[in-house]
């Protein structure tokens, strides 16, 4: 059994990568906090690793050396809200496997957890609907947000609307159903 660790600060996040793949044969633990992955990875000894980029104040780029190193054979895949060249560049030089922007889609997490460097095979006989636009905008406006320290007003600069524009698309959370 593939046995994954989702190293991510969002809890609901983690929670929902976890549900989803573990619907797909992972065994799923999670961890919240940079300072508890080395032990956990440790304790757990996963074949996967989700490791997002922006873990509170650190930066999840730091623990994929110490990862690595501490599991050299596991699959890891870094998740960032905030992706570009630069930072995909790094992840791969310090031995992520594979870098991916939030908001992903279950199939394509899976074919970047899936694919190994010796086969091409992907995870293709997953029927899933894509991610609903309105809660991919969703995710996108939390975390700007978040990057905000929770200012609305500067959200709302920073994406181009106004202020109660964005009130109301944050009062109108989609459901869970609404991948």
């Amino acid at each position: 059994m593939n046995k994954l660790l989702i190293i991510e600060d969002d809890l609901a996040l983690a929670t929902i990568l976890a549900r989803r793949l573990g619907k797909h044969g992972f065994e799923c633990k999670t961890c919240h906090h940079a300072s508890d992955s080395l032990l956990m990875a440790r304790q757990f000894v996963p074949t996967h690793i989700v490791l997002d980029m922006k873990l509170a104040e650190h930066n999840g780029l730091s623990l994929i050396k110490p990862l690595r190193q501490l599991l050299p054979n596991v699959h890891m895949v870094l998740l960032t809200g905030f992706a570009s060249i630069a930072t995909a560049v790094e992840a791969i030089r310090l031995g992520a496997d594979n870098y991916l922007a939030k908001p992903v889609d279950t199939q394509t997490l899976l074919n970047a957890l899936l694919v190994t460097p010796d086969t091409t095979t992907t995870y293709d006989d997953i029927e899933e609907l894509p991610l609903n636009p309105k809660r991919v905008e969703w995710e996108h406006i939390q975390q700007v947000l978040a990057t905000n320290n929770g200012n609305v007003s500067e959200t709302a600069r920073q994406l181009g609307m106004h202020r109660r524009t964005l009130q109301r698309k944050l009062l109108k959370k989609p459901t869970a159903d609404n991948r």
